[in-house]
């Protein structure tokens, strides 16, 4: 089967990492990458270092509202379809990138294929639930990651064509997780960081790991909210390390929000840095779909910086470990007493890395085994 894969966020490009070399090894791939995140620290990074084939064709879309992005891709892709004629399009998530090949490959009558399906924060002022909503219904094939997935496709009429395959972010956190579980890995992560934490040296549960990059958390008054509650949370014993996407960063000074002393700004990591730093901090404070899962399969203490979440599973079964905390300053805290107390963070963190243990999900093989079967 001839399949184009339409990629263009640092997610989707974790997700690809996970299924092009076994999508490869039984079918003919044609990567696309739309460039909606189009600097270097955000994408590039993340092709060299999970080793992901050169994409095919880049549409180096870039910024832009919503319409602008959407429109571009639409037109790129279109014209990539023409040339290419593939059985299949796949689509990861819930992006702009995900509505525009999932809208051009229903206009040109090819199947489609949703990785990540019948998720649902049921909250349709973001733009990703429209995105994930549409996408599900144009599908053929549905891979579903969670049986709460499969539970809200069947509430919406949608049962044929989709398959319970598990989360492909778990098959590559489980093959990589053991790598940075260690304390090399964390020292080598505190030298990489050095300039941009004005050279600590990061120990243990002696910091939290932050994530802010969805776009209600640009809006003026939410900048302000967040950012308070990372002032009371960080400490000169424990600061917060930020990890600022680049559409964040413009907002802030947008706004001219200022970040509390101990809260330190460095640039998007690469994915094995990220998951180090969530591996070893005493809490990881996101708002970040995929970090939160990341954060649970390594058992870390996770804040979830908004109102509701479209991965339930993972709130559900991190054993209280995860907790939806909004931009409740008061809760947070509380929380983090509970589950990362300073007295105890970082046997914690010690303790947590030394049993690490995941097993994959093999959704990867399951997605390219229902696509062979369909030849």
């Amino acid at each position: 089967m001839r399949i184009l894969s339409v990629v263009g966020t640092r997610p989707q490009l974790i997700k690809a990492a996970a299924l092009s070399p076994v999508l490869r090894a039984r079918h003919d791939e044609i990567l696309v990458d739309t460039g909606q995140h189009y600097d270097d620290a955000l994408a590039g990074t993340f092709y060299r270092e999970l080793g992901l084939p050169a994409p095919d064709h880049g549409l180096g879309v870039g910024g832009g509202t919503h319409a602008e992005q959407t429109a571009a891709m639409l037109t790129g892709l279109e014209s990539i379809l023409e040339i290419h004629r593939p059985d299949a399009v796949l689509v990861y998530g819930d992006t702009n990138s995900t509505l525009a090949g999932a809208l051009v490959a229903a206009k040109a009558g090819v199947p489609l294929a949703h990785v990540e399906a019948g998720l649902r924060s049921f909250d349709r002022r973001m733009p990703e639930e429209i995105n994930r909503v549409v996408a599900d219904h144009l599908a053929r094939w549905l891979f579903a990651p969670t049986p709460t997935a499969v539970a809200n496709l069947r509430d919406e009429g949608i049962t044929r064509g989709v398959v319970l395959v598990g989360d492909l972010m778990q098959d590559l956190a489980a093959r990589v997780g053991r790598e940075v579980a260690t304390d090399r890995a964390l020292a080598a992560a505190s030298r990489w960081l050095a300039g941009g934490t004005q050279g600590a040296t990061l120990s243990p549960g002696g910091y939290l790991f932050a994530t802010v990059h969805r776009a209600e958390n640009r809006q003026p008054a939410a900048l302000r909210a967040w950012t308070g509650l990372l002032e009371r949370v960080a400490r000169p014993d424990r600061p917060v390390i930020l990890a600022i996407h680049p559409g964040t960063r413009l907002a802030l000074e947008r706004e001219g929000v200022a970040l509390a002393p101990d809260v330190r700004l460095v640039e998007p990591q690469g994915y094995r840095t990220s998951l180090t730093l969530q591996m070893h901090a005493a809490a990881v404070v996101t708002d970040s779909g995929g970090v939160q899962r990341e954060a649970a399969w390594l058992g870390a203490p996770c804040l979830v910086l908004r109102e509701t979440t479209e991965w339930l599973e993972a709130v559900d079964d991190s054993a209280g470990r995860m907790v939806i905390v909004g931009h409740d300053g008061d809760l947070a805290e509380r929380v983090l007493a509970e589950l990362a107390p300073p007295d105890g963070a970082a046997a914690l963190a010690r303790d947590r890395a030394a049993r690490f243990d995941l097993a994959p999900a093999g959704a990867a093989d399951a997605i390219a085994a229902t696509l062979e079967a369909a030849e």
